[in-house]
């Protein structure tokens, strides 16, 4: 990999591993819903000039209503149950239940568009959901941990969903014409409950802050960037960011929230991270090679 797009790559990984921090710092002041709708719409803002100085406003209007739906499912419910999330666990966890998109995906793919997985995929959707019974344990599903590791899970086949319907409906249509569209439908979407949820005081400089990184750095340009790697190398070998990310929430955690990594965590994660690496086709497991009769 040239050391351009190396770069490029790991900061991806850093701009999406901070979005977990920034999620927890604004979710005390305005709450899962308002701040999920402000990340959507500062997005979508940035992303829309994007689309007119490439010349794809004809793609858009063409396609937007399809993508600004799947954009529900891809942007808006994932970030309401991720934010909700990072109230009650640590944000390394949260991002470690983020790895698992792929998992879900070949789930979703299998059972939707027959996608049958083989041997070692099939090893990895076991290894991964084994990882993630791991986490729900020691967390305690009975607890508001626990409704938030569901929360979680759930933003996860959310995406897993969005990645399917999108290959059904929106294949070959330009991938940033569907990132900007899939903004603005979540934000439409988002726009009336955030602002009856919206906070009765006026938010604290740091969460406005943490509000203004979420929807500047870690989406609008995050995902430009991440358009731009898959201009580049392809949207299979793009995605395999998901498995760096952890490393940076993990880290931004420990740095900025004083959150401790236990053995616990560590095993548990890495089975996730195992797990979701063979479903995904990242890696996969070589069988013999039959000998000639």
């Amino acid at each position: 990999m040239p050391l351009t797009l190396a770069a490029e790559f790991l900061m991806l990984a850093a701009l999406w591993g901070a979005s977990f921090l920034f999620a927890r710092l604004a979710v005390a002041d305005f709450g899962p819903l308002p701040t999920a709708a402000m990340r959507c719409a500062i997005g979508a803002a940035m992303l829309l000039p994007v689309v007119v100085v490439r010349g794809q406003v004809a793609e858009l209007r063409r396609h937007g209503w399809v993508a600004g739906w799947i954009g529900v499912l891809n942007a808006g419910i994932p970030f309401v149950l991720f934010t909700f999330a990072v109230q009650y666990i640590d944000t390394g966890v949260t991002s470690l239940l983020n790895a698992t998109v792929p998992l879900f995906g070949a789930m979703v793919a299998w059972v939707w568009l027959k996608d049958r997985p083989n041997g070692s995929r099939v090893l990895g959707l076991a290894l991964g959901f084994s990882g993630m019974a791991l986490l729900a344990l020691r967390t305690g599903m009975g607890s508001a941990s626990g409704w938030a590791l569901a929360a979680g899970l759930l933003g996860c086949f959310c995406y897993a969903l969005a990645g399917s319907a999108t290959r059904v409906h929106l294949t070959g249509v330009p991938a940033m014409v569907t990132a900007a569209a899939s903004l603005v439908g979540a934000t439409l979407v988002l726009a009336i409950p955030a602002w009856w949820l919206a906070p009765a005081h006026w938010p604290s400089a740091s969460s406005w802050l943490a509000v203004l990184g979420l929807g500047v750095l870690c989406t609008g340009l995050a995902y430009a960037l991440f358009f731009r790697i898959i201009d580049r190398i392809g949207p299979a070998r793009a995605l395999t960011v998901t498995y760096i990310v952890p490393v940076f929430a993990v880290t931004y955690g420990a740095l900025f929230l004083g959150e401790r990594l236990t053995s616990w965590m560590l095993g548990a994660g890495a089975l996730v991270l195992i797990g979701t690496a063979l479903s995904s086709g990242f890696v996969g497991l070589r069988g013999r090679a039959r000998q000639p009769s």
